[in-house]
Parts: structure tokens; sequence; C-alpha cells
């Protein structure tokens, strides 16, 4: 079933986008960092939307974590953690499920000492079981740990949220 269709997704980032600028204007840059490939996808729309619209430096780095056993191997951050230290960091990804998956790609961030730390997703759903609180959200979805999300926000193909 579709939740929503490109229109709508091209305007929730928008509204993101202008929702991180009304809460972070007094910041001089904001870093998104992008979990894995969706997280990363999501993260370019958002930055591509906050570049044309803001005065601010934005910062794009990815974050590589390994979802189905984030202990396997060390989560990566593209950038020096010491560029963190003072600044803005938004933790960026395409669905909130559990929440394990975005707690455990804070875990290089701990080693230095960031001014603050947000999460902005596409998509939030209500059954967490690690401490993570979304900050950004397009949509917030109750569902049952059986049923699947699927955000498809790749390019050079529409755009659209499924709930399967």
């Amino acid at each position: 079933m579709k939740v929503l269709d490109d229109k709508q997704i091209r305007q929730k980032i928008r509204r993101l986008a202008i929702e991180i600028q009304e809460h972070n204007y007094e910041e001089p840059e904001i870093i998104l960092a992008g979990v894995n490939n969706r997280g990363m996808a999501f993260a370019r729309l958002l930055y591509a939307e906050l570049t044309t619209s803001s005065s601010q430096k934005i910062t794009l780095t990815h974050l590589r974590v390994n979802p189905a056993d984030p202990l396997a191997t060390e989560v990566q951050l593209e950038i020096p953690i010491e560029y963190v230290k003072g600044k803005t960091l938004i933790v960026v990804d395409d669905v909130a499920n559990t929440g394990r998956t975005i707690f455990y790609a804070c875990k290089p961030i701990l080693e230095t000492l960031p001014k603050k730390v947000e999460v902005a997703v596409m998509v939030d759903r209500t059954h967490k079981s690690f401490p993570v609180k979304v900050d950004y959200f397009g949509i917030s979805l109750a569902t049952t740990l059986l049923e699947d999300i699927d955000v498809q926000i790749l390019e050079n193909q529409p755009f659209g949220v499924y709930l399967n």
C-alpha cells in the first residue's frame, strides 16, 4: 500500500529543511550524516534543499553501520570525528524502526563533544526498543512489528513510501 507519493515526499523534504533551519538558525554549520545507502540518499535530498535555501554551511557525510550486526564491524564516519566537535550533527536515515541502527550509528560520535545531535528520518515508526528520539520526520506511522516500510528515494525513479 502506497503511503506517500513522489510529490508528497518532495514536499516533506522541503518542510523538513525549513524545520532544520528554524531549529538551528544560530548555527554557523550543520553536518548531515546519512546512515548507510538509503539514509545517505535522504541526506543528499535534504542537503540539496538546505543549500539552496540557507546561508549556513551545510556539510554532508556518510555514516556506515551494519544494521544486522552493529557490533560486527566498526561504525565508519567519512569525516574525521574531531570535525564534529562543537557543531550540530543531524543523523539522517530513511526509517526509524526500533532505533537500533541509529543508536549504534552514533557510537563514533561519543568520542567527541558535538554541540548537539539530532535525528531526521522520512518515516518514524512508533515502536522503539532503543533510546532514540526522532527530531524531524516526514511521517509517523503506528505499525505492527510484522509490517515492513519501504522508502524509495533513490535517484532516477519516482519516490514512494510503501507499507507491506
